[in-house]
C-alpha cells in the first residue's frame, strides 16, 4: 500500500516556528486566508442570526421588560455595526493577500510580523507605525 502524504493545515505554533526567510510564503498566505475567511463566515452567520432575532416580534406589556428588550436589540445592532466595519477590513486583507501585499506595513513596507498578524489578521501597519499613528492622533487630534 502506498502511503499518501496528506498535507496538514498549518498551525499557529508551526507558523511561528518557520524561518524568517519564509515570511509570507504561500503556506503562510494560505493560513491567513483561511483564518480571514473563517472570520468572514462567522460575521455573516452572526448577521443572519441578528436579522432573524430582530424579526421575532414579541409583544410585552410591561414597559420595563420592553425597555430591556429594546436595549438588548440596540446593543446587538451596535455589535453588528462594528462587525460590519471589521468585515470590510477582512475583505481588504483577503484582497491584499491576492495582490501579494499582505503582511507588510502600508506605511514603511516592512514586515508587520507573524505575532501581530495572529493577534489582528487585518493589521495593515507594523506595531511601531501603529504606535506612531496613535501618538499623532493623540497629539494633533488627527
Amino acid at each position: 500500500m502506498a502511503a499518501t502524504k496528506e498535507k496538514k493545515p498549518l498551525t499557529e505554533e508551526a507558523l511561528l516556528r518557520m524561518p524568517e526567510a519564509d515570511y509570507m510564503s504561500g503556506a503562510q498566505r494560505a493560513f491567513f486566508r483561511a483564518k480571514l475567511q473563517q472570520m468572514e463566515r462567522e460575521i455573516l452567520h452572526n448577521a443572519g442570526e441578528t436579522t432573524e432575532h430582530l424579526r421575532e416580534t414579541v409583544i410585552v406589556p410591561d414597559p420595563a421588560d420592553r425597555a430591556t428588550i429594546e436595549e438588548e436589540h440596540a446593543l446587538e445592532l451596535r455589535t453588528r455595526d462594528r462587525e460590519r466595519k471589521l468585515l470590510k477590513k477582512i475583505q481588504q486583507a483577503i484582497a491584499s493577500i491576492d495582490a501579494g501585499d499582505y503582511g507588510f506595513c502600508e506605511e514603511t513596507g516592512e514586515p508587520i510580523g507573524l505575532p501581530r498578524l495572529l493577534a489582528r489578521p487585518t493589521a495593515t501597519l507594523s506595531l511601531e507605525a501603529q504606535q506612531r499613528r496613535e501618538l499623532r492622533q493623540k497629539l494633533y487630534g488627527d
